[in-house]
């Protein structure tokens, strides 16, 4: 692996599972594994490019860790990975996906993969896969009449629908050819799709 091998940060509390991520991550990326809050704060470093972060762990929790991430400014993607059913509470949390475990060794790969992919497009259309991950997952979760009486969910769709809008608008200004167009698009058959 070269040096400008993307570097991924593996927190997770249980000995067996992380090294099990870092096996199935580890031909493609170099890969460091954090077993507690303290550990993953000693190896988050501006080298990190993706964070796959545990909620629940027995002293610093996920949250705890996703804050200290943006305190500290760093400019990597993270996807929870965890146990935990989300709840609404995800929708205020400043992360790129959520996976609940049991995950699969393809489902981790294409994640991090994909994490990757995001990271080269500006800060908008990054938040805007953040807004479109948490929704997705959500409308998984959760029975539709339950996210109709939701304020933060009505307000998550508000923000998507702002963002898009705000997009729309860069977006005129952009070549049809432009990469970042097709991307676009495809989150708008997606949404289609919905």
């Amino acid at each position: 692996m070269s040096a400008d091998t993307p570097r991924v940060l593996v927190v997770e509390d249980e000995r067996d599972l992380a090294d099990l991520y870092a096996t199935w991550l580890s031909d493609t990326y170099h890969v460091r594994t954090a077993r507690d809050g303290h550990e993953a704060l000693e190896k988050l470093d501006s080298d990190v490019s993706v964070v796959l972060l545990d909620r629940r762990m027995p002293d610093i929790s996920g949250d705890d860790i996703l804050d200290a991430i943006q305190d500290r400014d760093l400019d990597c993607r993270v996807a929870m990975v965890t146990a935990v059913e989300p709840e609404e509470d995800i929708i205020d949390m400043r992360f790129d996906t959520y996976l609940v475990k049991p995950v699969t060794r393809d489902e981790l790969e294409r994640t991090v993969s994909n994490l990757l992919v995001r990271d080269e497009y500006d800060e908008g259309i990054q938040r805007l896969f953040s807004l479109a991950s948490k929704k997705a997952l959500l409308e998984a979760e959760k029975e539709p009449s339950t996210l109709e009486q939701s304020e933060k969910y009505q307000d998550l769709l508000d923000d998507i629908d702002q963002l898009r809008a705000e997009l729309d608008d860069k977006l005129a200004r952009i070549d049809a050819a432009d990469d970042l167009t097709a991307v676009y698009r495809d989150l708008e058959a997606d949404d289609r799709r919905d």
